[in-house]
């Protein structure tokens, strides 16, 4: 056996080390694929299809044509550049539609996240009676579709024999009924408490998920301090909410941020586009215009869509900071 210092010797002198024993690595399988993977690819393809033809495609297109100027009849199309960018920025309807937009999300999250959060602290107690019959009943608007809760709620609203203005009339609140959909000062105001109640069962879930991450150890100890419920509340379950927190609202969000369905068949952006949000001012000039403007609407959407996509980033970095904040996983 060659000792270490006359091994380096050796490689002193200009000696060849000898040749080490080369491990032949075993070659890698080669991946074939599975009849169960095959079968799963082949069921996944009509959805991919249809989801790169429907989502996809217009997505890509939409920005193609926010740089044309095209009715969609024609087979031509006009390249105008930026200038459909320039006209959306210069008209007013359209930031009409986004302060719209933008009241609508400021007033709508701060009641939904607020008040689910409320309900959920009464419905996750355990000396809550029927509980699980109060979890369903806010469910249940979830799943209903939102175009039949918007055409619903016209005849819920209705000012001369709706059941919301019969009830205040026999009440003695009002002494004619109340236009709700049909007045500027009342429309947006009814289209967000409509949205509140249809998905006030999803924001509900969530809270109640993040209310079963608390380990019920933590109140139980602390319950043998001598802590009372107001206690727990302030100085146990909202700092290991705070995480969750930044979540639910950023979610909360961007679920306003698409009420085209409602918007359309409550109010269709009046009166006097006191509703118009920007999804219903895209429709607008692309669909609903004598002569559309595919090219114009195109543009709109594409800066309504970096907006949402900021939007999203937004979410992203509440997300990693909630993780950082408090080890969530």
């Amino acid at each position: 056996m060659v000792s270490l210092p006359r091994l380096k010797a050796r490689r002193d002198a200009g000696e060849p080390a000898a040749p080490a024993l080369a491990r032949r690595r075993p070659p890698a399988p080669r991946r074939r694929f599975t009849s169960t993977q095959i079968w799963i690819w082949l069921f996944l393809t009509p959805t991919v299809v249809l989801y790169g033809l429907y989502t996809v495609y217009p997505i890509f297109a939409s920005y193609w044509f926010s740089f044309v100027e095209w009715n969609g009849f024609e087979a031509d199309k006009t390249w105008v550049g930026l200038q459909n960018y320039q006209e959306v920025l210069a008209d007013p309807q359209f930031w009409n539609s986004f302060t719209v937009t933008a009241l609508f999300t400021i007033v709508a999250v701060p009641v939904k996240v607020i008040l689910s959060l409320l309900v959920a602290l009464l419905l996750n107690s355990p000396k809550m009676p029927l509980r699980n019959l109060f979890r369903t009943a806010f469910f249940l608007p979830v799943v209903t579709t939102t175009a039949i809760v918007g055409v619903v709620m016209q005849f819920v609203f209705d000012p001369s024999d709706g059941p919301i203005n019969s009830l205040l009339l026999a009440l003695g609140l009002v002494d004619e009924g109340v236009n709700f959909l049909g007045e500027s000062s009342t429309a947006l105001w009814t289209v967000v408490a409509v949205f509140v109640w249809k998905w006030f069962g999803v924001t509900l879930i969530y809270w109640l998920a993040a209310l079963q991450t608390i380990p019920d150890d933590v109140y139980q100890a602390a319950g043998i301090d001598g802590a009372g419920p107001w206690s727990m509340l302030r100085h146990i379950t909202m700092p290991l909410l705070k995480p969750f927190t930044v979540i639910i609202t950023l979610l909360t969000v961007e679920s306003t941020l698409k009420v085209f369905d409602l918007v359309l068949t409550m109010t269709n952006g009046g009166p006097f586009y006191s509703t118009e949000v920007v999804e219903i001012y895209i429709y607008r000039w692309s669909f609903a215009a004598t002569t559309p403007q595919l090219g114009f609407a195109s543009a709109a959407a594409v800066i309504f869509g970096m907006f949402v996509c900021a939007i999203g980033l937004l979410q992203f970095l509440g997300i990693r900071a909630a993780r950082k904040a408090g080890d969530l996983v």
